[in-house]
């Protein structure tokens, strides 16, 4: 047996290059990958480094760039864009990486990020093939700080950003705009929101600003976008071959869009060339997006049939292609890869016919593409926020579902639901037994573990199914990332306390996902087969022989959570843990709480510390993945920090906002209301 999405990642080797005054960047890029991390005064010492220790050297102890091609590590410059005066370009050009950060709002989920992506651990490419549709927001911003605000309405329904860079404003460049301002709203971007990146030049013939005289130009942009680890990077398919070549060489784990436009008004889908565009496209690409203007509406129904035709080949790039101009909104309703799509809070639209995620919903509605369907919150879900946030995630994107709330049913009679043609899936809490009858299919997850706690729908040649999942377990390894790249938890040891085997079953299949090496158990035994090393935690004199844990996890029930105390101030006060990066501690604990809080102690402590509140938000972006794949659940952060939040606010006013789940209806829909309110009456949509 294997676990399905389980992570497998080498410890990376790293060299960093940081700006005077700035070797704090070291230490924190080594605790988020769990290593250790040393401070070099010269090149000749790196040899001897051991593999797994991050390597941290002034820049301005290079003198001879290139001698850092026989490091034979990753090499990362790191710049604080407020020290951009500092910033070496000829040595940035010779690094394999640049990240970008400030030294005054420093996000280490950031750092997390850029790392985790850089080094394969994180592939959101693979994420997005297996959805249905997917959808790019084009920003129009010329300052990318005026979106900010309005980041988190902007997301809703949209899988990627396009950052069209030739849109953006330097003051101090007219035209195109400088790579410094550029490297900073990027930045700026990057930590707003956990969506992909499209890194986008567009051409002055393509309604641009970059000029096609000088195509090493877009070169000079495009590689700095692969540095700056972007997702994806918008090759326009007139460059060049040797540059689109050399960009393909070097690409990293960034996707190439190879982007062919078409504004003639001449050309035609069902023509040869139309073939052979597309076969240019895949030399280098791994998604092929094909525009064209069209004055009739014929010419969309021809771009279907081309569609049709290319979906029938096997071992092909994604295909995204459209049709401009308010004739061809057709073709933005059936394409299913990264469809542009516009907001009403953008300034202008990025081109003519583009839609909003709303209005493409709608529309597929009304055309009997997106059939309406019931879902299910069943159990104790009347006094939590996550029902009304739902509800409210599908008005907002104009999805005809409808959220159904109901009480436990009698046993076996969950198969009544199922039942219904109507029914689209259902969330349980609390979760059912995996030997409740009338449950469908079960995942691997969900039969390891032992419960389901969200049941969805899948759709294949062979017609409608369903499936028994676990999100919980997702939701707790999201947590355990969230500021901690996969690989930092490979091959180390974690404590899981638990009055029974059955509430801890999905953290340690969480922790088994992210490769730990052994789970210590204290409070109960595991008695099912294992796929790492599980050893019963016996009591204080196990404390000497256990390897200090990298993660403590604690599933004890709330009035009993503060007995991990001593075990966080044991390993937090060890002075052989403060040799090594890590230390993370999840309370999963859900309801009244005694004296004191295990969070609030971890922290002191030094551990990083998350509560139930950082689990569920988690657990009900997972929830809506699996529910309603048209959605991207805000993509993780944009949502789960807020609803983090809204827990935390109430945490500290009620404690009986914990006994009743992730928060109160009134706390959750205060900020939902707050956040929605201005786009529902900007859109004349209003909240149900």
């Amino acid at each position: 047996m294997k676990i399905e999405e389980i992570i497998h990642a080498e410890p990376p080797r790293l060299l960093l290059l940081y700006d005077k005054g700035q070797e704090d960047i070291v230490r924190v890029v080594a605790d988020v990958l769990g290593q250790k991390h040393g401070i070099l005064e010269s090149l000749s010492g790196v040899a001897a480094c051991p593999d797994e220790t991050v390597i941290g050297i002034d820049n301005a102890l290079i003198s001879d760039p290139t001698w850092l091609r026989k490091a034979r590590r990753t090499i990362v410059t790191t710049h604080a864009i407020d020290l951009l005066e500092l910033r070496n370009e000829d040595l940035s050009a010779i690094c394999d990486y640049e990240y970008l950060y400030t030294s005054k709002n420093f996000a280490r989920r950031d750092v997390a990020r850029f790392f985790g992506f850089i080094l394969g651990q994180i592939k959101p490419h693979d994420d997005l093939k297996k959805k249905a549709r997917t959808t790019m927001l084009s920003t129009t911003f010329p300052d990318i700080r005026a979106a900010l605000p309005n980041m988190n309405i902007l997301s809703v329904g949209a899988d990627s950003f396009e950052l069209r860079v030739d849109l953006l404003e330097d003051p101090d460049n007219a035209g195109v705009p400088g790579l410094n301002y550029v490297g900073e709203q990027l930045m700026t971007l990057r930590q707003g929101t956990e969506l992909p990146i499209i890194f986008t030049t567009r051409c002055v013939k393509e309604n641009g600003r970059f000029p096609m005289e000088d195509p090493s130009l877009f070169y000079k942009y495009l590689r700095k976008a692969i540095q700056w680890g972007c997702e994806y990077i918008d090759i326009e398919l007139w460059l060049p071959e040797d540059i689109r070549r050399r960009l393909a060489h070097e690409k990293g784990n960034s996707k190439i869009i190879s982007a062919w436009h078409d504004f003639s008004e001449t050309f035609r889908w069902s023509s040869p060339e139309a073939v052979q565009l597309f076969k240019d496209g895949a030399v280098y690409g791994d998604v092929v997006k094909m525009i064209a203007v069209v004055t009739t509406m014929d010419e969309n129904y021809e771009l279907e049939y081309f569609r049709s035709y290319l979906q029938s080949q096997r071992s092909l790039p994604p295909f995204s292609g459209l049709c401009m101009g308010q004739t061809g909104q057709l073709s933005r309703l059936l394409n299913r890869v990264f469809t542009p799509c516009t907001h009403p809070l953008l300034p202008l639209i990025a081109a003519p016919g583009q839609l909003s995620a709303a209005e493409i919903n709608d529309r597929l509605c009304s055309m009997g593409q997106l059939p309406k369907s019931d879902m299910y919150a069943i159990g104790n879900v009347n006094s939590s926020g996550q029902t009304m946030f739902i509800e409210k995630c599908l008005n907002e994107l104009s999805l005809p579902h409808q959220l159904r709330c109901v009480t436990r049913p009698p046993s076996g009679s969950i198969n009544t639901f199922m039942a219904q043609p109507s029914f689209g899936g259902a969330y349980l809490n609390p979760p059912l037994p995996i030997d409740t009858p009338g449950l469908p299919k079960l995942t691997e997850a969900a039969t390891a573990i032992g419960q389901v706690d969200t049941i969805f729908s899948r759709s294949d040649s062979r017609g409608k199914s369903f499936m028994g999942e676990n999100a919980t377990w997702k939701g707790i390894r999201a947590t355990l990332t969230r500021d901690f790249v996969p690989s930092a938890y490979q091959n180390r040891p974690a404590l899981v306390l638990a009055s029974s085997e059955a509430r801890a079953s999905a953290a340690i299949f969480a922790l088994t996902s992210l490769g730990i090496k052994t789970i210590y158990t204290i409070g109960f035994k595991v008695s099912k087969p294992a796929l790492t090393d599980i050893r019963y935690f016996g009591g204080v004199e196990d404390l000497k022989r256990v390897e200090d844990p990298f993660t403590i996890l604690s599933a004890l029930p709330a009035e009993k959570s503060l007995i991990v105390s001593p075990l966080l101030k044991h390993y937090g006060n060890n002075n052989r843990i403060s040799q090594r990066s890590g230390r993370v501690f999840v309370d999963l604990s859900n309801g009244i709480r005694g004296r004191g809080d295990s969070v609030a102690i971890a922290d002191e402590c030094g551990w990083s510390a998350y509560g139930i509140a950082d689990v569920n938000a988690w657990t009900t972006v997972e929830t809506l993945r699996l529910l309603v794949s048209i959605l991207r659940a805000f993509v993780a952060s944009s949502f789960a920090d807020r609803f983090i939040r809204s827990d935390r606010m109430l945490d500290s006013t009620s404690s009986q906002s914990q006994a009743e789940g992730v928060c109160s209806p009134d706390s959750i829909s205060a900020w939902c209301w707050m956040e929605f309110d201005a786009h529902s009456m900007s859109s004349g949509r209003m909240f149900i």
